[in-house]
């Protein structure tokens, strides 16, 4: 390899780095800003006493459900998704597990976007914002 070319492989690689750093940025100051509406959302519901669930965890194929420790809202009708009582988010699906089926799923928190949904197949997307207040609205009367 010449100078040239080590040269524009030096400046590719900055180049990458760069937009790499800038995307992180990116989801760091998302995540900081859905971690806010979150928080926001558990004051909400606790002023409004909207009391908090068992939540539960499906399998990724959909044919089992698992008991975790967690206590917090669902967001969507289907349970995929929920804020705990910790006010972080929650996406609840897990492996299928034998174990999980005795002593209960451990689901970590996902970190939160502003968009949920973005990127999924199903193209069903929807505001954080918007899931939260709709939740909100919906009061004890929720699926």
């Amino acid at each position: 390899m010449n100078d040239e070319q080590a040269a524009w492989h030096e400046q590719r690689r900055q180049a990458v780095d760069g937009h790499a750093a800038a995307l992180e940025a990116g989801r760091a100051a998302e995540a900081e800003k859905a971690a806010v509406l979150l928080a926001d959302f558990v004051r909400r519901a606790a002023e409004r006493g909207l009391t908090p669930t068992v939540l539960s965890a499906q399998s990724f194929n959909g044919r089992s459900t698992y008991k975790t420790k967690l206590r917090g809202w669902y967001l969507k009708s289907n349970k995929s998704v929920a804020v705990g009582t910790d006010a972080k988010f929650y996406t609840l699906t897990v492996p299928s597990s034998l174990r999980a089926r005795f002593a209960g799923a451990k689901v970590e928190p996902s970190t939160p976007r502003l968009v949920i949904g973005a990127g999924g197949r199903d193209g069903e997307t929807m505001p954080l914002a918007e899931l939260l207040e709709r939740r909100l609205e919906a009061g004890a009367d929720w699926p």
